[in-house]
């Protein structure tokens, strides 16, 4: 099995965010890899994984960062493959690394997620690969209503809580 994905963090303490994407990748069984690089700590193997990602065979890259957040932006400016930024809530509330990711310069797109929105990275890099497979467009298909499911649910569910003055 190769990974089509490569789900970056900037450090391992981004993984409870991170997580949520693999567990995505891994429900409609896409394959995937998971690292930790720092554009800043490690820039030398940041380059070296964003220049070789294409031959690898990736198509999508997630990269999660906190703070300055340069992470996505960095692996951006050296692959064509699409990078999805996921800012961490580490500082600012989040809203440092939501800008850091979302405000790049003309040619260096990250498409970019809300803060922890590690979910919707794992969502977005599954669409992007449904493109050209009709198989896996089926599984979002599905994944999708099992969403609407889960809200349906928690209606109904709703519905039984008591309080005294709820018509």
């Amino acid at each position: 099995m190769k990974a089509e994905v490569s789900i970056i963090m900037g450090s391992t303490s981004d993984l409870p965010v991170m997580e949520q994407a693999a567990k995505v990748l891994d429900e409609l069984h896409i394959p995937f890899e998971l690292n930790a690089l720092s554009a800043h700590r490690t820039p030398d193997d940041v380059e070296k994984f964003a220049r070789a990602a294409a031959s690898k065979g990736l198509k999508v890259i997630i990269a999660g960062a906190g703070m300055a957040a340069h992470l996505p932006g960095v692996i951006a400016a050296m692959t064509s493959i699409p990078v999805i930024g996921v800012p961490i809530k580490a500082s600012m509330d989040g809203w440092d690394s939501l800008l850091s990711i979302v405000q790049m310069p003309p040619g260096i797109p990250v498409a970019t997620v809300g803060i922890n929105g590690a979910k919707n990275a794992g969502i977005l890099a599954a669409q992007m690969l449904s493109l050209a497979d009709p198989g896996l467009q089926e599984k979002l298909a599905v994944f999708k209503e099992k969403l609407k499911e889960k809200v349906l649910k928690a209606n109904q569910d709703l519905s039984k809580v008591k309080f005294n003055y709820k018509v």
